[in-house]
């Protein structure tokens, strides 16, 4: 037990540090792009640092499993040069028994990355989109779903609009049963519209079965009110700025992503991506140990044999490799492909499977 409790410092140690020396790396490349993109814009060095701390966490978040790797590199090439290594294997422990610590170490940090980090890096993501966004264009426009049906607003020089629609197809080019209700630059209402639908195209909104209300302070807008059969409102909307907006499930905490799922479904829109998404970071824990066990297969031996670089080298291209796989294999889900679980579960538990007979031919060799 005080062995386990050992191994498990040391390797708390290493991820630890090597989390701060690449989250300052990440930070400092960040630094620089976001001041090349959005200095030129006349943002403030204060927003753009802002911009760059909102960003990093999604960063570190990606790069977690070559965290791992390295962390595990460097804890068993560390217990190898002094021969700790050596003398926990002479004294009759497997390599098994001495990768039960790190192994719980990593599930105990794909937990906290599953549970805790994923929505810090979900609401700073998002919040680094709408400052973006706003820095770019100049205007801001968000999508958010709820039991109320599909909410989008849009703005620009002429003022906000607030659109609502019950429903629209899969990639959101039509709502159904919408409302618009437009705000003045003074930022009062002033004009509602109802459709049967709403089609986006090329600058504007086409939309059929109309009734427009004017409001006008002290009038009565039944009265003004007019029924066309269609019309065009001008909109700087496009159809990729509406799915970066609510498609990305990255911007959504896991643990509001079913209900969201479930809205999505209610309001016609696909939710196969948001389904592989979240089993596939159910599934992180998973593929973290998955990466700890690749690493420990090249680098549980000592370094008098020779041909540690090369081991160094072969851990991290398999855990690339691996990573690879399993980015691509979520493309395939997502795409629909292959099944949803197909897609999340498979790489992991094949990446277990591997790290294991790699690990249990070594120490019958």
């Amino acid at each position: 037990m005080i062995l386990h409790v050992y191994f498990a410092r040391r390797f708390v140690i290493s991820f630890g540090l090597l989390t701060l020396v690449l989250f300052s790396l990440v930070a400092l490349v960040d630094l620089v792009d976001t001041t090349r993109s959005f200095g030129v814009r006349g943002v403030s060095f204060g927003g753009i640092i802002e911009l760059t701390l909102l960003k990093a966490p999604q960063t570190i978040n990606e790069i977690l499993p070559l965290i791992m790797i390295l962390a595990t590199i460097a804890l068993f090439i560390g217990l190898a040069r002094s021969s700790e290594l050596v003398a926990t294997r002479a004294a009759g422990r497997s390599a098994l028994r001495a990768l039960a610590a790190p192994v719980f170490v990593a599930f105990a940090v794909g937990l906290l990355a599953v549970t805790t980090l994923n929505p810090i890096v979900a609401a700073t993501t998002q919040r680094y989109n709408i400052l973006s966004d706003g820095y770019r264009a100049g205007e801001a426009s968000a999508l958010s779903i709820s039991d109320e049906g599909l909410w989008l607003r849009q703005g620009g020089e002429q003022g906000q609009t607030v659109i609502q629609a019950w429903r629209s197809n899969a990639d959101a080019s039509v709502l159904y049963d919408v409302t618009f209700l437009s705000y003045a630059p003074e930022g009062g209402p002033n004009r509602r519209i109802a459709a049967e639908s709403a089609a986006l195209e090329a600058g504007g909104w086409r939309l059929r079965g109309v009734k427009l209300w004017p409001i006008v302070p002290g009038g009565n807008a039944e009265a003004s009110s007019e029924q066309l059969d269609e019309l065009l409102l001008p909109t700087t909307l496009t159809l990729d700025r509406i799915r970066e907006t609510f498609a990305r499930p990255g911007t959504i905490s896991i643990w509001k992503l079913p209900e969201f799922i479930e809205q999505l479904d209610q309001a016609g829109f696909s939710s196969r991506q948001h389904r592989v998404w979240f089993q596939a970071e159910l599934a992180r824990p998973l593929f973290l140990m998955a990466m700890v066990l690749v690493a420990s297969a090249f680098t549980m031996r000592h370094t008098r044999f020779g041909g540690t670089g090369i081991s160094v080298l072969a851990a991290v291209l398999l855990g690339f490799g691996l990573y690879f796989i399993r980015s691509f294999a979520q493309i395939l889900g997502e795409n629909g492909q292959i099944p949803i679980y197909l897609a999340a579960w498979a790489p992991p538990v094949a990446s277990v499977l591997l790290a294991l007979g790699l690990l249990l031919h070594a120490e019958d060799g």
